[in-house]
């Protein structure tokens, strides 16, 4: 896949202000880590994640997509009658149906012509539907398309508690394939994509390639398919697996990436890969012949988002100044199925906008990242606090 028209125009997010800590669940497990013996601190030191962030009781994901999909067409200065795609595509949905697609194409008040549905596709779907959106560009179907999606971890996160803690037959051996379910946090995220006549950032969109090994889609699965505030959600990973055939699936990928696009590992200036964990992190980026340094993660601090990470990631590295103009970009996106979805950008200009301050984001979140990788040789409890940030739109 090859784009020389579409731009990533702008970006908008909303942050939960509300900080569930991996020392809280394990608090909160205590039944649990008491009866099988398990060691304080032994969440974050398998995973890395210092935190992540939760949305109230009873938030409905189209509300917060709402909040995002606005900032991003605030940021942009966009006419919205210009929009004519929408698309909403995070695993976490109002209803099954109708789309959640309809009440945010509604309260943004966007145009009757504008085409929308839901895309789900677990941690991929804000990545799919930038490749469909930059599509219909390319082919001169629309000018400008939006993109959003909003993960709600906390209904997993309570019913994974609930069942770890009710359940006297776990053993440490069996509550393993339900770890995966306590990094999931909360975050919401907007692209706007739009012709490159009308961009103001000129952040151009290259290309992508996507790879399917489809034989080990039941390594991570839900239990119960259901939508809504008041979903009771359960799932089951077999994380090692699931890590071992997606770095099989990722390395393959990457390497037809590069060559669709033309380059070698030296032209890839920054990259962003899937939100999983610490070691996942490491392990996935030797695989790739990347080095940590240019590579950029908020797992520390945000957990994992879902299909939200990228693009969420991707905002809180621009505005730390970590990617700078003429950046060649790399987002790196492998989700349960086995999927694999990796997208080029070359980096211009930063439209950004979100809720960093309220929500009181981390600065410094470049340490963080140093923090997490070295997790597992310090005490999760000699690291000092993170302080509050700015949000900016440049």
């Amino acid at each position: 896949m090859r784009y020389r028209h579409v731009c990533l125009e702008s970006i908008g997010y909303t942050l939960p202000e509300e900080v569930l800590t991996s020392d809280q669940i394990e608090q909160r497990l205590a039944p649990l880590y008491e009866r099988l013996r398990l060691p304080a601190g032994r969440l974050e030191m398998m995973t890395g994640i210092q935190q992540r962030r939760v949305f109230p009781v009873g938030t409905r994901p189209g509300s917060v997509s709402v909040e995002s999909g606005q900032r991003a067409l605030d940021a942009a200065e966009i006419d919205s009658a210009k929009i004519g795609a929408l698309i909403h595509a995070s695993v976490c949905r109002d209803h099954l149906e109708p789309a959640t697609a309809c009440r945010v194409h509604h309260e943004l008040g966007l145009p009757a012509g504008c085409l929308l549905y839901d895309v789900s596709n677990a941690c991929l779907g804000l990545l799919n539907g930038v490749l469909q959106v930059a599509n219909m560009i390319e082919l001169g179907q629309i000018e400008a398309g939006l993109v959003v999606g909003t993960e709600n971890s906390r209904p997993l996160l309570e019913t994974t508690i609930e069942a770890l803690n009710h359940d006297t037959t776990f053993t440490r051996k069996s509550i393993k394939p339900a770890v995966a379910s306590l990094t999931i946090g909360s975050g919401s995220c907007a692209l706007l994509l739009t012709h490159e006549r009308l961009s103001r950032s000129k952040n151009h969109i290259l290309g992508g390639m996507a790879r399917a090994n489809t034989e080990y889609h039941q390594l991570c699965q839900s239990e119960v398919d259901s939508a809504g505030s008041g979903m009771q959600p359960l799932m089951s990973t077999d994380a090692e697996q699931l890590m071992h055939h997606g770095f099989e699936t990722g390395a393959r990928t990457f390497e037809e990436f590069l060559a669709e696009l033309g380059w070698n590992h030296g032209d890839l200036n920054r990259s962003i890969c899937h939100q999983v964990g610490a070691a996942h992190r490491k392990q996935m980026l030797d695989r790739l012949a990347l080095s940590e340094e240019t590579d950029y993660s908020t797992l520390a601090w945000l957990g994992n988002t879902g299909s939200v990470a990228l693009p969420l990631t991707l905002a809180m590295s621009v505005e730390e100044d970590w990617i700078q103009e003429n950046d060649s970009i790399g987002l790196l996106g492998i989700g349960s199925g086995i999927n694999c979805l990796m997208i080029a950008m070359r980096w211009q200009r930063a439209l950004i906008a979100g809720n960093a301050v309220q929500a009181n984001a981390p600065i410094h979140r470049r340490q963080a990242i140093l923090d997490a990788s070295a997790v597992s040789t310090q005490s999760p409890h000699s690291r000092s606090p993170m302080r509050a940030s700015e949000t900016r739109v440049r």
